[in-house]
């Protein structure tokens, strides 16, 4: 026959060795040493049976609870699923999510992957496309997550990449400086043969108007006529030109310049960065504009390109600008004067 004195002995090691059980469980957790999830699983039951273990041996919740650190409501939540259905009960049970309000809906997600695999945008820049082309708005963070979703979060090695630059400057003033330059284009008739052109390009610093033109060589005369062009295309007058010093920007063009009130500034040699503006704007275009050009004649390919100089100023978000449109700038900074 036990006696009472067996007992308590008896009960006391138990406890002893269900306080050592929880110190071992308990310092694999602060050690966060890596284990499989089944090891990880079963030490979490573990550690709950013997709580409620200790628990039932004292007969005091509240102690039990003061001595392992553990809410009384966890405990009685493990009390109740261990005596509903045992160890099982026990398990760690993941939340199921039965609905995402906030879910991205497929539609959205399908136009910014058809964007993306086509005009190579980033997150910001698609965003402002959504928002200004299809009446979407979505974060830059929920673009970009999806591009990573669909693993196309980084452009490919094909896709030009901005170069580093030095500080970037912008004249507040519309029309104070104005960069100038050409941009040789080769394009394939619809007989695969090359056709050569070059477009003539006018930026202002402050806004980011521009102004277009083709060509079919790159002369004085025609340098000469694209500034005409472009002094009556702006709406506003240009203090300075500044140009590279190519052959067509010579005494000719200089002097044409000067005589019709402005100034005509050469920028250092092998300097193209001091006219950052201008090249950046061209490679615009070959990303956005001649990579899904087909030529059939030159007629068509100047209708085709101001159909474009006109979306670059009125309707494409610029990045400078935060996704507001060179036009819009020009409007702010007129209120702005005014």
């Amino acid at each position: 026959m036990v006696s009472l004195h067996d007992e308590r002995i008896t009960t006391i090691v138990i406890l002893r060795t269900l306080r050592d059980t929880f110190c071992y469980i308990v310092m694999f957790k602060q050690e966060k040493i890596i284990m499989h999830p089944e090891v990880k699983e079963h030490l979490r039951i573990r550690y709950k049976i013997v709580v409620l273990e200790y628990a039932r041996l004292i007969g005091n919740v509240a102690k039990t609870c003061r001595e392992f650190d553990v809410p009384r409501g966890s405990f009685y939540r493990w009390k109740n699923a261990f005596e509903l259905e045992g160890k099982k009960g026990l398990r760690r049970k993941k939340p199921i999510a039965y609905s995402h309000p906030r879910k991205t809906p497929q539609n959205v997600i399908d136009l910014i992957l058809d964007i993306r695999r086509n005009y190579q945008l980033g997150p910001d820049r698609l965003g402002w496309y959504l928002d200004r082309y299809h009446g979407i708005q979505v974060s830059e963070t929920t673009v970009y997550r999806t591009l990573v979703n669909h693993d196309m979060n980084r452009l490919p090695k094909s896709a030009p990449r901005r170069a580093i630059h030095t500080k970037r400057y912008s004249k507040e003033v519309p029309g104070h400086h104005v960069q100038v330059d050409f941009k040789f284009i080769t394009l394939k008739d619809q007989e695969g043969g090359a056709v050569r052109r070059f477009q003539y390009t006018a930026i202002d610093a402050s806004t980011r108007i521009r102004a277009l033109q083709i060509y079919d060589r790159h002369t004085h005369k025609n340098a000469i006529s694209f500034i005409d062009h472009v002094v009556e295309k702006f709406p506003f007058r240009i203090h300075t030109i500044r140009t590279d010093r190519g052959h067509e920007f010579q005494a000719l063009f200089h002097w044409h310049v000067e005589d019709k009130g402005m100034r005509h500034v050469y920028i250092k040699p092998r300097s193209p960065q001091l006219n950052g503006k201008v090249e950046r704007s061209h490679r615009t275009d070959g990303e956005e504009f001649y990579q899904l050009l087909t030529y059939t004649n030159d007629v068509d390919l100047n209708s085709k390109l101001k159909d474009w100089e006109h979306f670059y100023n009125y309707d494409r978000p610029h990045g400078a600008f935060k996704g507001k449109t060179p036009y819009e700038i020009l409007k702010n900074k007129l209120i702005n004067v005014s």
